[in-house]
């Protein structure tokens, strides 16, 4: 009969390339982290949440439906939000702090990615900061794009003034007045109310 451990083991190896598996369940208990794999979310493809007050647990979240190789990626890109909030505490969000423990991470783990893909991991790891149009092709790569297929536009690309529409809700029409930090302030064309959007977020422009 299977433990609780090798039944552990064997949820991850549903979503990670085989050579991780162990590594990111020594991983999850050395740093208490409770690991939600969550449905599919157009807006992010995983996060990370420091324990609330009283608890304990670090929380990740990735989403369910990434192929192998990008949900390590994204774990990856979330541990080391854990990894800033405990040696610097008060950093950005994806600061210097934050680009240098994920830059080592990637760096010691390359080869748990698809052969055709360390070429470019290992330029985005070797520049700091770490370039988002890179990062975008990478993620293209590890998600099993057909070649020549070209990825939806997202938020983060477009300039100030854009009006546009969001790939999951096309209903509704909004303009993009500015960006703050990792979102943009919106204005919903159809109600008039003001929303914040993450900029990762794909969308489809207005001409």
């Amino acid at each position: 009969m299977e433990n609780t451990a090798d039944k552990y083991r064997a949820i991850l190896g549903r979503y990670l390339p085989g050579a991780a598996v162990e590594w990111v369940y020594g991983y999850l208990n050395l740093h208490r982290i409770h690991l939600h794999i969550a449905r599919e979310r157009r807006t992010k493809l995983g996060d990370y949440r420091r324990p609330y007050p009283g608890h304990e647990r670090h929380e990740i979240s990735v989403n369910g439906d990434l192929s192998k190789p990008l949900f390590l990626w994204v774990f990856l890109h979330e541990a080391a939000h854990l990894e800033t909030r405990l040696t610097h505490p008060h950093a950005q969000p994806h600061g210097h702090e934050w680009q240098a423990h994920y830059a080592r991470l990637l760096a010691d783990h390359i080869d748990w990615f698809p052969t055709d893909t360390q070429p470019l991991i290992d330029r985005y790891i070797r520049r700091i900061p770490l370039n988002r149009a890179l990062c975008r092709q990478i993620e293209a790569a590890l998600r099993g794009q057909a070649p020549g297929q070209q990825p939806s536009p997202t938020l983060d690309q477009q300039r100030p003034g854009i009006r546009f529409r969001l790939k999951n809700k096309p209903e509704r029409l909004f303009e993009a007045l500015g960006k703050r930090r990792t979102r943009w302030l919106c204005r919903c064309l159809d109600d008039g109310r003001q929303y914040l959007v993450n900029g990762a977020a794909e969308i489809i422009p207005e001409c």
